[in-house]
């Protein structure tokens, strides 16, 4: 670990404990506080709910972690939200700055942090919708992204070649830049962000969580089926420049290093995630590909791969697919459908509020909508169905990775 300031005196604080967190938008994260209570319907989960809640059974505010968070909406920088940390860290609909109404995983991060470490904890966390790691997050070292070819060849016949190779040009590693050039700044003072910052006792880059992948995932023409089972192979080899690279700049060599294992459709929801297979098969290759870089002889010991498929709830999952019903049910209608009941276009608007209620009271039982509204909120499976459940797991479990790394680099000194 490195510090910041030298010549600690024996009466000094522990040293400030600096963890970054970095993705795209399941880092921000969408687990609606209104889906909290669901956590503790769980036997597995109910202690964790517990640790969030204070007193008043309300989600506290950590009282030794602060958090400085830049996100935005697509591709723009964004803006800064910062203080204790405390729910509201996730997804900001308007104003980034200030708080919002869901979680990602720096609240349970923090929390567990909290309860292992009695010094000072800062998180700085950057993560924006729909970022890959081969363009928007493309590390230095990995050099500038060149456009496939069949790409090229696409945009040679729709004549938009030059307008997507201006936009690579602009993009290429551009959000790698901004998540590093946060970091520095937040670093850079501190006390702006934790005023309470002891300068005698320094601060130490602690550990890393990366959280990203859905547009690497959907990427086909970057990652062709072609490639058969090292379709994704590439992204792995990505990740580890990318690792190299966040090392380097920030001149911490072994700067502990969690990868956040995407946990899309967890073991396998039927009828989903489908596509005659195809899309497992490809989900597997890409989780293979994500945790790679942790098995290299170079990264042993302090580049950890943590699933989160474990996290992933098939019964809300369940929910989800009855909900895909009453969405395709509704296109039908609108677009007037041969297939559907509203053929011939005679349906007033009231007789399609009225068929569409009927059809959701036929497709979901009474407690299976009580469930969708306790457990649920917005984001469809991509975001974990809005689950913060799903959101507090994986928080804890990259936190308690972290931890190990940090006491077995404790211990080798």
């Amino acid at each position: 670990m490195s510090f910041s300031t030298s010549g600690h005196s024996e009466t000094a604080t522990k040293p400030l404990r600096v963890y970054i967190l970095a993705g795209q938008s399941n880092m921000v994260g969408s687990g609606a506080l209104s889906t909290l209570d669901a956590i503790g319907d769980d036997p597995a989960t109910a202690p964790l709910l517990e640790r969030m809640l204070n007193a008043e059974g309300k989600p506290r505010t950590c009282e030794r972690v602060w958090i400085s968070s830049l996100n935005g909406k697509y591709r723009t920088a964004g803006g800064e939200g910062y203080g204790k940390l405390s729910p509201g860290y996730g997804l900001r609909k308007e104003d980034p700055t200030q708080p919002g109404d869901c979680i990602g995983p720096e609240y349970t991060f923090g929390l567990t942090m909290e309860e292992h470490y009695d010094g000072p904890t800062l998180l700085i966390k950057t993560a924006w919708g729909g970022k890959s790691l081969h363009l928007d997050y493309r590390p230095p070292s990995a050099g500038p992204y060149v456009l496939p070819d069949e790409k090229r060849e696409k945009l040679v016949a729709s004549g938009k070649l030059e307008k997507v190779l201006a936009d690579n040009a602009e993009y290429s590693g551009k959000y790698y830049g901004l998540m590093m050039n946060h970091v520095r700044k937040v670093l850079s003072d501190i006390p702006r962000v934790y005023p309470d910052y002891d300068e005698a006792a320094g601060y130490e880059l602690a550990g890393f969580v990366w959280f990203q992948g859905w547009n690497d995932y959907v990427a086909l023409t970057d990652y062709p089926l072609s490639n058969g089972d090292e379709q994704y192979a590439p992204y792995g080899e990505l990740l580890a420049h990318f690792i190299r690279d966040v090392r380097k700049d920030l001149e911490a060599p072994k700067l502990p290093f969690v990868i956040g294992v995407m946990g899309t459709n967890g073991n396998h929801t039927p009828g989903l995630f489908n596509e005659g297979g195809q899309s497992q098969l490809r989900m597997e290759r890409f989780r293979k590909a994500m945790a790679a870089p942790s098995l290299l002889p170079e990264f042993e010991g302090n580049v950890i791969a943590v699933p989160t498929a474990p996290f992933w709830d098939d019964e809300i999952a369940a929910l989800g697919m009855k909900q895909l019903e009453i969405k395709r049910m509704r296109s039908l209608i609108d677009k007037k459908s041969p297939h559907g009941p509203n053929a011939d276009g005679s349906m007033s608007q009231e007789e399609k509020k009225k068929f569409l209620e009927d059809f959701t009271a036929e497709t979901f039982s009474p407690e299976e909508l009580a469930l969708k509204t306790r457990a649920t909120a917005a984001g469809g499976f991509v975001h974990y169905y809005g689950s913060a459940k799903f959101y507090a797991q994986a928080g804890e479990a990259f936190a308690r990775a972290l931890l190990q790394a940090n006491e077995q680099q404790e211990e080798s000194k």
